[in-house]
């Protein structure tokens, strides 16, 4: 037993912990939401990480994204998670990916080389696109809906993206799935109505975050990735 993930192990038994080391995790999106997920797969072994992301770390990152330090402002989030990961398990492998995942973007990647795809973007149709591209590849997949404009972490769910309600964002990816054909989709949802933010006339219209909403979306997101990983 590794001292490392002794306490893990106590929990999982051997066997899923080697299913945790051989496995090859995508998170796409590595801010408020994927963070999270990226620090937990890492502290929970995961041998094989792929990190997705062009975007670089702002001051309005620090309320809320795990890898946002002052220290860190101005550089590539996925740079920064990189190093991140190493420090916590040097053993494990990091594939860093710097772009965004577009449908333009989507032949950069072969989803038939990863056990489970996270996706934690923003965009609709990098979501809808991802989705596709995982179900194609026979690629097990989770996809967070809105975590912006919320107060309450403990109204999330997990459900098929058919069983979801009141999120907007989720609204709109039900629908379009149930256009496309696309079944079978595990998201992660609040069952919270958004908040309308407060800001001045003269700002830029963006949803408001905490630092407990979206980190809580990351960390079921992966807690739902280690144990379809251990079955």
């Amino acid at each position: 037993m590794s001292e490392q993930f002794s306490r893990i192990e106590l929990l999982l038994g051997n066997t899923a912990m080697e299913k945790l080391k051989a496995a090859h995790v995508a998170v796409f999106g590595v801010g408020g939401v994927g963070g999270y997920v990226v620090e937990a797969l890492a502290r929970s072994g995961i041998g094989t990480i792929d990190i997705v992301d062009s975007d670089t770390v702002a001051l309005s990152n620090l309320n809320r994204q795990i890898i946002a330090t002052h220290s860190s402002v101005g550089q590539y989030k996925v740079d920064v998670m990189e190093r991140r990961i190493h420090d916590i398990n040097p053993k494990a492998v990091v594939n860093v990916h710097k772009c965004f995942y577009l449908p333009e973007t989507k032949d950069q990647f072969d989803f038939t080389q990863y056990d489970y795809v996270v996706d934690a973007i923003d965009t609709v149709t990098g979501k809808l696109q991802l989705i596709q591209q995982a179900k194609e590849a026979g690629t097990k997949v989770i996809s967070c809906m809105g975590a912006g404009n919320k107060l309450d972490p403990t109204r999330f769910e997990v459900a098929d993206i058919s069983k979801t309600s009141v999120c907007p964002l989720a609204r709109v990816m039900r629908q379009e799935c149930k256009k496309r054909g696309i079944k079978d989709v595990k998201v992660v949802y609040s069952k919270e109505e958004p908040i309308k933010p407060r800001f001045a006339e003269d700002a830029e219209v963006v949803p408001g975050s905490t630092a407990f909403v979206p980190s809580v979306a990351g960390l079921i997101i992966a807690s739902e990735v280690i144990k379809d990983l251990c079955k």
